[in-house]
């Protein structure tokens, strides 16, 4: 309590330091989504430095979120010049409300040319400013979008915040017809689970691949792995509990509402989780999370990985994005009530989300792409590429009753009954999980499982907002229209309830019956990156984006070329790194414990004509053909990187090679350095091991 939002310059502290006049006005900007007035920006950022100040900072940063995918600052002191030499702390109005960095350096795709480098960070006043600590000492962060000269998005922060504004104009259309008068505001809420994986830095320093590119591209799998499940929620070690104490402590310190922590299923993967707040919020808590993870790991001798699948062959890490509408008055527009099937304002929310999932599936699951994402999504307890939604059997029986023409019930839960006397009975939920949907609701929020644990969630959570808009706008439409509202809302009702329940399936969304199934039901499964991304170039995406003012034509064609461009360049970098651990680390390896072995057999022999040697001859043998075969897979990928490199005139062409041809003859390459690790001598082997990088923390 003590600690908690000490460094936030939040709610308490602006009303305590701002005069009442101004505090009203901002707060009316923050709450009713309200034009900033300029005329408080001077008040407002000499407030903002007095309190900075008083904390300790000497400068100031625009805190902003470019198309990269991680957070950027460029940090100003508050020093003035004064005519006798000297210096003031100033910090102005328009230094808080607008900054420059350079637009050109940032991806744009192709928005902004080299030449053309101006551009702005705007002041996003609904996401409050902070300090962060590090060895600079403390630093103003102000959040802020990003956009170029001529006014585009070139920031995760902007759409977002346009998504919000889109929702809540439709959401609120809806509301309205059913007599809602108080409510002025809906917004998305987000709570933002996060897995990672914690590896010692000794090992880490040692893996060339981890350091370039976050994952394992050579690696054979060690004795034990995940099967015995003893990781999951087990005992924390000494050395990860102290680490997560401090994380804790630190994003306390930043407002942040981390709440749960545990051991994940893979041997040394962990999960944090926060509270639940707005999109916006959480989107720039999410990223506060993960570069504070990083550094208090590296202070504990740890490397927190954030790559989707940094160790094949066990778990990957992703996020669950529970997503939810509330109102500015306090309702949760997701949650079902008591007797979910007499509340038709519920279910008219929750039939908007389903029939959005089923008609922008590719919309959505492009969200979720990014390349770490394809070795993840389908693997190893990771939602599969399908998207499907699991209502469980509260809502799944509301929705058959609906299909069949009336609604009669709700299924409750019955009690929990352990048979031991002491323990204590209590009424369980009126469903189960299914951990295997990407898609889930799960009481009053849907849980999105297919977010990817490095990205921001600012993009699922763009999608979610604009396509849910777009279908509750569709459904405000027709209602707004109908000479009977009760009647036409029953119709959409029992047409979601028909029409969509393909996107429905509550089993193993792990099987492969699913994947033939899903064919059968017409749901598509993309399982690339580079083929996700292929729905951006559709006019019906442009004219969705355009119509919900999110996103334009020039804006959504530039997000094409940078996701054909960070795959081109990262499995270029995986593929040069493979290259050069191939060339320099295993092949000299493989040599040297060959060429011991063949002294070991002339030394025997020289010693002993009737000493028996097959067993150094057989491994001899195996590991020389090995290393051939090593050794020919390897030109093969110089081969195909070079090839892939040359084919520049068309992006989409050039990452298709990538995948298709660069991308598989790396994985030849991988069963080979693979094969050689088990059997050379240990003491040897050039880098750590999966044993060793996953048990020994």
């Amino acid at each position: 309590m003590d600690i908690f939002g000490e460094n936030v310059f939040n709610d308490t502290v602006m009303k305590a330091r701002l005069p009442k006049a101004a505090y009203k006005s901002l707060r009316k900007t923050i709450e009713e989504g309200l034009p900033l007035d300029p005329s408080i920006a001077d008040v407002v950022a000499n407030a903002m430095k007095d309190w900075a100040i008083e904390k300790g900072a000497t400068h100031f940063t625009h805190w902003f979120q470019p198309l990269t995918g991680i957070t950027a600052e460029k940090h100003d002191s508050f020093i003035s010049p004064t005519s006798d030499g000297r210096v003031v702390m100033e910090f102005s109005g328009k230094e808080l409300i607008q900054g420059e960095p350079d637009a050109s350096s940032f991806p744009s795709g192709g928005i902004r040319a080299t030449f053309e480098a101006r551009g702005y960070t705007a002041w996003d006043c609904t996401s409050p400013a902070f300090l962060k600590e590090d060895g600079g000492g403390l630093t103003l962060c102000i959040p802020t979008a990003f956009c170029s000269y001529t006014g585009e998005a070139l920031d995760k922060k902007t759409p977002l915040l346009r998504s919000m504004q889109a929702l809540s104009k439709q959401a609120i259309r809806m509301l309205k017809l059913f007599g809602n008068t108080t409510s002025t505001q809906v917004t998305s809420t987000v709570g933002a689970e996060q897995e990672y994986f914690l590896v010692d830095k000794k090992f880490f320093d040692k893996r060339l691949d981890l350091i370039l590119t976050g994952r394992t591209l050579f690696g054979a799998m060690a004795p034990k792995g995940q099967e015995l499940e003893d990781h999951y929620f087990g005992s924390l070690k000494t050395r990860v509990a102290a680490f997560m104490r401090e994380v804790n402590v630190e994003l306390w310190k930043l407002g942040v509402l981390a709440k749960t922590q545990h051991n994940e299923v893979a041997p040394g993967q962990f999960e944090i989780a926060p509270l639940f707040t707005t999109t916006n919020i959480a989107t720039d808590h999410n990223q506060i999370i993960m570069d504070t993870m990083k550094k208090i790991a590296l202070k504990h001798d740890l490397v927190c990985l954030l790559h989707e699948k940094p160790f094949a062959g066990v778990n990957g890490s992703g996020k669950h994005n529970n997503w939810s509408m509330s109102t500015n008055d306090g309702s949760n527009l997701l949650d079902p009530g008591k007797n979910p099937h007499e509340n038709y304002q519920f279910l008219t929310f929750v039939s908007a989300v389903i029939k959005a999932v089923d008609d922008y599936a590719e919309l959505l699951r492009l969200s979720a792409a990014i390349p770490g994402n394809d070795h993840r999504l389908g693997a190893n307890e990771a939602p599969p590429a399908i998207i499907s939604i699991f209502l469980g059997d509260q809502l799944t029986d509301i929705f058959n009753q609906l299909q069949n023409g009336g609604l009669k019930r709700s299924l409750q839960g019955d009690k929990l009954l352990s048979g031991v006397e002491t323990l204590p009975s209590f009424r369980k939920d009126s469903t189960d999980r299914n951990r295997t949907s990407p898609f889930a609701f799960t009481g009053n929020k849907f849980e999105f499982r297919m977010v990817a644990s490095s990205q921001s969630i600012s993009g699922p959570n763009v999608v979610l907002n604009l396509i849910v808009a777009e279908v509750l706008s569709q459904f405000a439409d027709r209602l707004e229209k109908a000479s009977d509202f009760n009647a036409e809302l029953k119709q959409i009702l029992r047409e979601t309830a028909t029409n969509h329940k393909r996107i429905l399936f509550d089993g193993n969304g792990y099987s492969d019956e699913w994947v033939e199934e899903a064919k059968r039901r017409g749901l598509p499964n993309i399982t690339s990156t580079v083929d996700a991304s292929l729905v951006l170039k559709r006019q019906s995406t442009i004219d969705l984006y355009e119509k919900h003012k999110v996103l334009n034509k020039t804006e959504i064609e530039s997000r094409f070329e940078i996701n054909m461009e960070q795959y081109i360049k990262q499995i270029n970098i995986e593929a040069l790194t493979m290259i050069d651990m191939a060339k320099h680390q295993i092949i000299p390896a493989g040599v040297k414990y060959s060429t011991q072995l063949a002294n070991s057999i002339n030394a025997i022999k020289s010693a002993s004509g009737a000493a028996d040697v097959s067993v150094q001859e057989s491994l001899l043998n195996n590991v020389s053909s090995t290393l051939a075969s090593f050794q020919a897979k390897l030109n093969v990928l110089e081969k195909s990187t070079q090839e892939a490199a040359d084919k520049n005139e068309d992006a989409f062409k050039q990452a298709s090679f990538y995948r298709d041809v660069v991308f598989k003859a790396m994985n030849d390459l991988r069963q080979d350095g693979d094969l050689l690790e088990t059997m050379i001598d240990a003491d040897l082997w050039p880098m750590p091991t999966y044993s060793q990088m996953l048990f020994m923390l």
